[in-house]
């Protein structure tokens, strides 16, 4: 089997290097950065520079290729381009013949658009896919539990023992591992029953705020409260990493969920069901904090 992945520098997609390897896979990973070869190599990937935007180049590097794990770039500086892009792959891996597709869509899908350019493109996507005539199963998770890691809530871990969110104390979140996702990814891969399927996958924990503080803290064996994050804040500390505008959009979203009488679901309840076709073993958060302790807890 040899798979072609996807954004695996990123946090969101690297393990699928991992667990590919776990089932003897060949692993290709594309990457429109040679710096990142050595990461790559390392994690027993053949690295190769391609860029999402050259559709002579996706024909190339899908040749021969099995199936794609693919995902969008998160931060693009126009989403709208996640369309040709995918367009890109998807036309490509029918010309090559590529068994399958499958697409970790780094959150869940919306049911209509709602006005947000990065949602919205990706119900684009979803129907290009869906009439492309290649086979495809799309992974939709949860919260990543990796998002602790970033500058807006690690910090205030490290040196204030507050896990910072910018989510309302009283909204329940399935956090899931990464690692997890790409396990799910790999699984789909080799599922040959799947062929136009779909699966909102989220952890086995449906936590509130405090209660996710709770389950952390057992983790990194100390005691961490939950600090909901003002929007405004969260966005100020994101700025440098994705611009302005991009800042400015996810602070929006937060405000939103700050000031709802409702909250959007982060919980899939039936995952037991989908661990049947897609066997996985499920990190807890728990787990997951203890073994990244000296990420957050120095000294």
């Amino acid at each position: 089997m040899k798979i072609l992945v996807f954004g695996a520098t990123g946090s969101q997609q690297f393990n699928v290097i991992g667990e590919a390897k776990k089932k003897g896979a060949e692993v290709i990973a594309a990457t429109s950065s040679e710096k990142s070869f050595e990461k790559l190599a390392q994690a027993g990937a053949t690295p190769v520079l391609a860029n999402l935007s050259d559709a002579d180049k996706m024909l190339e590097i899908t040749k021969g290729v099995d199936a794609i794990a693919f995902m969008i770039p998160v931060s693009l500086p126009n989403p709208f381009d996640g369309l040709p892009y995918s367009k890109n792959v998807i036309d490509a891996a029918k010309a090559n013949g590529v068994s399958k597709i499958v697409w970790n869509t780094s959150g869940w899908l919306e049911s209509q658009k709602i006005g947000s350019p990065v949602d919205d493109v990706k119900l684009d996507v979803l129907d290009y896919l869906n009439n492309s005539g290649v086979d495809y199963v799309i992974i939709q998770p949860t919260i990543y539990m990796e998002n602790m890691m970033g500058p807006f809530c690690a910090p205030f871990i490290t040196n204030e023992n507050k896990l910072a969110y910018p989510t309302p104390e009283a909204m329940p979140i399935g956090w899931i591992a990464s690692r997890d996702v790409s396990a799910f990814v790999v699984e789909a891969i080799y599922n040959k029953d799947l062929k136009a399927d779909t699966f909102k996958i989220s952890g086995m924990e449906n936590l509130k705020g405090n209660d996710t503080a709770v389950q952390f803290s057992k983790g990194v064996e100390r005691e961490i409260a939950y600090y909901p994050q003002k929007p405004q804040e969260f966005g100020d500390i994101l700025k440098p990493f994705v611009g302005e505008a991009g800042a400015s959009s996810v602070a929006a979203y937060y405000e939103m969920l700050q000031n709802a009488s409702e909250y959007p679901s982060k919980f899939n309840s039936k995952m037991n069901e989908i661990l049947e076709k897609l066997p996985v073993k499920m990190t807890s958060l728990a787990h997951w904090a203890k073994e990244n302790k000296d990420y957050f807890i120095k000294g």
